[in-house]
């Protein structure tokens, strides 16, 4: 184990992948042992699209952290100029989302998966947390906002919060898309989350009120 590790820094993305030197570094970092299947909980993307081989998939609860748009987006949906927001695990209340479980052959492949998709600027914390899932209890990879993070923004008021979301449009379109497509998957996936789904209605009402964010 390196230094980094034993001193609780989670590796950058783009370590730890293949079968070179650094393989499984962020599986050290997780503390999981060779031969141990992983569950990685998803709150946003990853419950509909999670591109990583899976054994299994349930419903789950997290407590203690809750999903909300608390991340600047420079890129995809935003600009350094006129930034967006994205979603991050950030403290307090619970959240509903989906487990996977990982086949301990899958184990390290997916964590350099996920490292590079989450990672890249490493506004996250991944760590292992427990989840509820019907009927047990398992401890899973979750990626929780690092709150001293510079792209942290989870001191705006709702007002701003609408703001940004109706302005925000980067390399993956509009912001308000973002949010608006996270609700429809919450919808299918059966979880009626009221302040995400509060949230889009209000940017809904801000955007037809200034037509010109749609442009």
């Amino acid at each position: 184990m390196d230094a980094d590790i034993r001193a609780g820094v989670a590796p950058a993305a783009g370590s730890g992948g293949g079968k070179g030197e650094g393989a499984g570094r962020q599986a050290a970092y997780l503390g999981i042992a060779p031969g141990e299947d992983l569950w990685v909980f998803g709150y946003g993307s990853l419950m509909w699209n999670p591109e990583f081989r899976h054994l299994e998939r349930s419903p789950a609860v997290l407590y203690g952290y809750h999903r909300r748009f608390c991340v600047w987006s420079h890129r995809y949906r935003g600009t350094p100029e006129a930034p967006g927001l994205v979603l991050g695990l950030d403290h307090g209340g619970s959240c509903q989302g989906m487990a996977f479980r990982v086949a301990a052959a899958d184990v390290i492949e997916t964590l350099a998966y996920l490292w590079d998709r989450e990672m890249v600027t490493g506004v996250y914390r991944p760590g292992l947390r427990t989840l509820h899932l019907p009927g047990r209890k398992v401890a899973a990879c979750c990626f929780v906002v690092d709150r001293h993070h510079k792209q942290y923004c989870g001191q705006l008021s709702e007002e701003q919060t609408i703001a940004h979301i109706c302005l925000g449009r980067g390399l993956r379109g509009a912001n308000c898309d973002y949010l608006f497509n996270t609700v429809c998957h919450l919808d299918e996936l059966g979880i009626r989350e009221s302040p995400l789904h509060r949230l889009a209605d209000r940017v809904r009402a801000a955007l037809a009120q200034s037509p010109s964010h749609l442009e």
